[in-house]
């Protein structure tokens, strides 16, 4: 097996500390139905400390470090937002801004992300798509372009913590199969 067919390892993170999160429930579904697309592992940013630059150091925060080292061990990753006045959740922002230090030295650099929403409201949190876009540029990280994925009306979709709409399960999935595209092309445009 060469170094570009090697398994792709995803890392799916919440914008949503909510322990019956719907966008928590869309990542957990879709780790468990990505088969032999991707190995998704999700990392939860409960304790994930407001970003602080006096704590911003060589040894940041234990969860700070954790989330960092989760980005630069993951080949790309799936960032889902709830909406929240047409935004990102603070949490995801926070975190996101964790992740970004050092400036240009981040594991944020040139990663393949893949960006996703889930709402109530009938968008499926659409609004807070552009946002997340440009914070993850920002970051140097690379948004794959494709169709967004929205999960509206997420609360009639989730049942018992797993998403149960088929036609939003093989979209998403369909997602993150560009997802993985995007990083086999770019471990063959490196050698890897």
């Amino acid at each position: 097996m060469t170094s570009t067919d090697a398994p792709i390892r995803l890392l799916g993170i919440s914008g949503s500390l909510r322990k019956g999160s719907h966008c928590t429930a869309v990542l957990r579904t879709l780790a468990d139905r990505a088969g032999e697309l991707a190995t998704i592992t999700l990392f939860p940013l409960n304790d994930v400390p407001l970003y602080d630059q006096d704590l911003d150091t060589a040894t940041p925060p234990a969860a700070v470090a954790a989330l960092k080292q989760a980005i630069a061990e993951a080949d790309g990753l799936i960032v889902i937002t709830p909406e929240y006045n047409y935004g990102i959740s603070g949490v995801l922002k926070n975190a996101l801004d964790w992740a970004s230090r050092p400036a240009m030295k981040s594991p944020m650099v040139g990663k393949p992300a893949l960006i996703a929403s889930a709402s109530m409201a009938f968008t499926g949190g659409a609004r807070a798509q552009a946002q997340l876009r440009e914070t993850l540029a920002a970051t140097m990280a690379r948004p794959i372009a494709r169709p967004q994925v929205v999960v509206p009306a997420v609360h009639e979709k989730v049942k018992d913590g797993v998403l149960v709409d088929e036609a939003a399960i093989t979209f998403a999935l369909g997602a993150i199969g560009d997802l993985v595209q995007e990083v086999r092309m770019l471990r063959l445009a490196r050698g890897a």
